[in-house]
């Protein structure tokens, strides 16, 4: 009998569980007729394969067996690379030599001459023999598999993302790693900011969801927290963060902020132009409130950014079981021929909801029942009930 063959990626950033959920896949496949191929380098290693180019062949296609992901799941990341392509909106620089002067693709952008090639990417996918296909990613990269899914290809999806803000699941591989990485920072970075009496300004992920700030700031119990969610009030911000540290008894103050955050009557700062899903960095935020605190109250400050050590290393054991239930799952779905799939948490219990239901809209924190928005502090007004993640 013919094996049919799952194709596997992996895209957007890197977060700590992302081989784990492919080890999971490939080792759950052991007993049953299926051959597991890895597709490196995300969305790329399809727009990237020429069908006529034995070259491009190894550099984006890779057999995965139990010998091969044996070891994958010691570090943390992705082993099959990744990247931020957007097989459906590619401009002429980012397209691959070969399809250039090729009759694939449609300008969707006659004045920079970008081009979607859904087309080509349909056509790698039937060339390789790919019955379906896991993909791995936030909200940039499902709303890709979800395109595909409408255009026939049978998918099932497998949300991560630092910021937990892909819609249709309470969890993403990586969330807790990354807020126990955060909370151990700020742990450590009490040391010197109290050693010196200063205030302290933490900057953290959160584009579009401050839950990474919000968790962080309530575990680590800093004095104030910032999230994208609620503009806030420089001068009283920096009012309360002076008032934080003449009453401390160390005489120090901790502040921590969503990169996403923007003061009232300003803008999310960014910066370099928009990548292949129309996001430009982020970033600086935290930089900014760190002078002004200066600039405004006199006190000296100590500014850090916790950027790619949040998201490095190996995961948690949470993430890690989550990561291996979710690959599980997923390959389940698969045998069960339950395509068109996003699988998720809801309410603590691992669930599916259709893939459709990524590009319907953003997670955001609910203010209402976590944040005090005059006192910039997380406030959970009742436990009892709430799931592990409060949401």
């Amino acid at each position: 009998m013919t094996k049919k063959r799952i194709g596997i990626l992996t895209g957007g950033g890197d977060v700590p569980g992302l081989s784990i959920a492919i080890k999971s896949i490939v080792m759950s496949s052991q007993d049953f007729n299926y051959e597991i191929i890895g597709i490196r380098r995300g969305w790329l290693g399809l727009l990237g394969y020429d069908m006529d180019d034995p070259a491009t062949h190894e550099l984006y296609i890779k057999q995965l067996n139990p010998q091969v992901v044996r070891r994958v799941d010691r570090t943390g990341g992705t082993f099959l690379h990744t990247s931020r392509t957007n097989p459906a909106k590619v401009r002429p620089d980012d397209t691959p030599e070969f399809l250039r002067n090729s009759n694939y693709g449609i300008i969707i952008d006659p004045e920079t001459g970008t081009k979607d090639y859904t087309d080509y990417i349909l056509k790698v996918i039937h060339h390789l023999n790919l019955d379906s296909l896991i993909t791995i990613g936030g909200d940039d990269t499902l709303s890709f598999s979800a395109r595909l899914q409408k255009e026939g290809v049978p998918i099932v999806a497998i949300p991560k993302t630092m910021d937990n803000d892909v819609l249709g699941t309470d969890y993403c591989i990586g969330f807790s790693t990354a807020i126990t990485r955060g909370v151990n920072h700020i742990t450590y970075f009490r040391s010197s900011v109290g050693s010196h009496e200063r205030i302290g300004v933490v900057e953290l992920f959160g584009r579009n969801s401050g839950e990474t700030a919000l968790i962080t700031g309530y575990l680590a119990h800093v004095d104030r927290t910032i999230i994208c969610e609620v503009p806030f009030d420089m001068d009283r911000l920096i009012s309360m963060l002076d008032q934080d540290k003449k009453t401390s008894p160390s005489h120090y103050a901790l502040v921590v902020i969503s990169e996403g955050a923007m003061p009232i009557g300003g803008h999310v700062m960014q910066t370099g132009t928009p990548d292949a899903y129309g996001h430009r960095k982020l970033g600086g935020i935290g930089e900014l409130l760190s002078e002004k605190i200066k600039e405004v109250s006199g006190n000296n400050t100590m500014y850090q950014r916790l950027g790619y050590l949040v998201r490095s290393g190996p995961a948690d054991i949470l993430d890690r079981m989550v990561s291996m239930n979710f690959g599980t799952l997923a390959f389940q779905l698969t045998c069960k021929g339950e395509f068109g799939k996003l699988v998720g948490i809801t309410d603590g219990n691992y669930s599916t909801v259709p893939i459709e239901t990524v590009i319907s809209g953003k997670r955001h924190v609910d203010i209402e029942k976590y944040y005090d928005v005059n006192n910039y502090q997380p406030k959970i007004k009742s436990v009892l009930g709430l799931p592990m993640f409060l949401h």
